[in-house]
């Protein structure tokens, strides 16, 4: 028979899930934790930090059922593969419901059910709408943008010379994917939340992508300008700088959605999580910017 886990954790090797297990140990000390992996080979390493690994890919419901055995509170975080996230979403919620798992907090994406993103909001939408037909407690982490997604590509904009984009005048209120950790890891280690409860997440701070080229210019010492294109102009330009083409479109996408304000929220519920203001995104770009010596 399993043992008894407090809580278990999803996609525990992941740039997320790593920084929740860090932030859940932190705070509660004196729990079991477990960590899902795909593989097995990943469990070392966390053994080691003292915690209940189980393994199981969100492909195989049975082994889902198996893992969720003995799980009080599960953390969902959402699979990296596009297009297939709503079944694999649904292949976890229906082994959380036959395990008996007691409460299931999802990360989905700022204002899911009204975004105008094209791309990410749909297996969102449709594992919100799994969970709610589910007879499981669930609440919905509905996460806004990292500050890091931006932060990836500045090395590209100093090297070219400019930063590119399609977010127009957009304002993106992005927060460190370390804020997104602690907000998880205080909803599951709060008294558990009503059935369904949405919390949107988003930065204290936003920003324009033309503030942001300034802000990398100020830091760099050169001139970087944000340069806007359209959506299927900048998709055609990450093509072409070797990005697969559905990573490209999804990207594009989302800043076209970001130039409508759908990266945008001045919902303060993350910092009220956190329990102080959300990282600055200007920290998180001069941290993240590699400057030759």
């Amino acid at each position: 028979m399993s043992e008894k886990l407090d809580y278990l954790i999803t996609g525990a090797t992941g740039q997320l899930g790593a920084l929740v297990l860090e932030h859940l140990r932190a705070a509660a000390p004196k729990a079991r934790i477990g960590a899902l992996v795909r593989r097995a080979e990943a469990a070392a390493a966390l053994e080691a930090q003292g915690l209940v690994v189980r393994v199981a890919s969100y492909d195989d419901p049975a082994a889902l059922e198996a893992a969720f055995a003995g799980v009080d509170k599960l953390l969902l975080i959402s699979s990296s593969e596009v297009g297939k996230r709503a079944e694999q979403h649904g292949n976890v919620i229906a082994a959380a419901e036959k395990a008996g798992v007691g409460f299931i907090a999802y990360t989905s994406i700022l204002n899911a059910t009204s975004s105008p993103l094209t791309v990410l909001p749909g297996e969102h939408v449709e594992t919100e709408e799994a969970l709610a037909a589910s007879g499981l407690r669930y609440a919905l982490l509905r996460n806004g943008w990292y500050s890091e997604n931006y932060v990836m590509g500045a090395g590209a904009a100093l090297e070219h010379g400019a930063l590119i984009g399609a977010a127009g005048d957009g304002h993106i209120a992005s927060a460190a994917r370390a804020d997104f950790a602690a907000a998880a890891v205080a909803v599951l280690t709060g008294e558990t939340p009503a059935r369904g409860t949405v919390y949107e997440l988003a930065g204290d701070d936003s920003y324009t992508l033309t503030e942001f080229a300034a802000a990398l210019s100020e830091i760099a010492g050169k001139e970087i300008p944000y340069v806007n294109m359209s959506e299927a102009d900048y998709a055609a330009a990450l093509e072409g700088a070797g990005l697969p083409a559905p990573v490209a479109h999804m990207l594009a996408d989302s800043d076209n959605g970001a130039a409508q304000d759908g990266l945008y929220s001045d919902d303060m519920t993350l910092s009220q999580l956190i329990g102080r203001p959300t990282t600055p995104w200007r920290e998180t770009l001069k941290a993240g910017v590699k400057l030759d010596a």
